[in-house]
């Protein structure tokens, strides 16, 4: 495989700088001290490139993908293997309970924890919330009362989103993408729960841990058509490392509502086992949801991550 860096431009995504590293015994011009912040859709090598880092100039490989943190998803969520983790350090992987709703915060705290250790990061995932708020801070908004976020689904449910747009303070107003349902929900929700508009909150948020100048940033950028067959190829292994094993021990607690259950695959593979749809068909389903999903990613980074260094595989 031969792999590139380019410099994302905003309006074509095409290289503003170019350099050999990568492809060599030695990934070059990357600071061996610097965290070191590895993005990029589902199945695009990540770990492996972390991995290849880790070995080169060491460091400890933390985790940033929202699902990889659950106990109850290895094979399904391709988190490192027992000989990965055996010979480089793993963190953030696996640690959370299953019914547990892991927050943004949370891994933020987390991440604060490990940098204060002795050893230089190595920060990996697809959650690109988790960079984000890692690399420009995050608003400290407390968590939205039930009642609330059910007066809020009940009003979307009825088609009172002009009620709720007319309500949101003209701050927030000004600043969401009053278009989308899901952002007017949260702002509303927001103001309602806290009696502040999210802008205000947006406008108080802390200094990010790790801004973007003292850090050495790299996305992914994985063509589809490379990247599809390896999305289908890698559900097969899972298939044959256990995955339906996997789930069907996810079986007798199964709540779909769950964010551990958001697992990509899970909820074909629980069907299946419930006499649903065959395993072909299931097969089928989880291999077009992946894809589904890394088309989202591919988006949001190129929409985000413009001063990220890309590398096309």
């Amino acid at each position: 495989m031969s792999e590139k860096p380019v410099r994302f431009n905003a309006r074509n995504g095409l290289t503003e700088r170019r350099k050999s590293v990568l492809q060599i015994n030695r990934v070059q011009g990357l600071s061996v001290e610097r965290p070191i912040l590895i993005a990029g859709p589902t199945a695009s090598g990540k770990s492996a490139l972390a991995m290849r880092i880790a070995a080169q100039d060491g460091g400890v490989i933390v985790n940033a993908d929202a699902i990889q943190v659950y106990a109850n998803w290895r094979v399904l969520t391709a988190r490192p293997s027992q000989a990965d983790e055996d010979a480089h350090p793993h963190r953030l992987f696996g640690h959370v309970a299953a019914d547990h709703s892991y927050s943004v915060g949370e891994w933020l705290r987390e991440v604060e924890s490990l940098l204060q250790g002795p050893d230089r990061l190595i920060i990996i995932g697809g959650t690109g919330l988790y960079f984000r708020a890692l690399t420009e801070g995050l608003a400290e908004i407390p968590p939205i009362p039930a009642a609330v976020r059910s007066a809020g689904d009940a009003l979307r449910e009825q088609g009172a989103l002009a009620q709720m747009r007319e309500e949101i303070d003209p701050a927030s107003a000004a600043r969401i993408d009053m278009a989308n349902p899901a952002r007017v929900q949260r702002a509303w929700e927001v103001l309602r729960a806290t009696g502040r508009g999210i802008a205000a909150w947006q406008d108080a948020t802390p200094a990010p841990l790790l801004p973007d100048s003292a850090t050495e940033r790299l996305v992914l950028d994985a063509p589809k058509d490379w990247l599809s067959p390896r999305i289908e190829n890698r559900f097969d292994l899972m298939l044959a490392q256990g995955a339906l094993e996997e789930a069907r021990a996810n079986l007798p607690g199964w709540d779909p509502a769950l964010p551990s259950s958001k697992a990509i695959g899970a909820p074909e593979l629980i069907a299946h086992l419930r006499g649903e749809m065959t395993l072909d068909a299931a097969r089928e389903a989880a291999v077009i949801a992946t894809r589904q999903f890394a088309k989202r990613q591919r988006t949001w980074f190129r929409a985000r991550m413009t001063t990220w260094t890309a590398i096309t595989p």
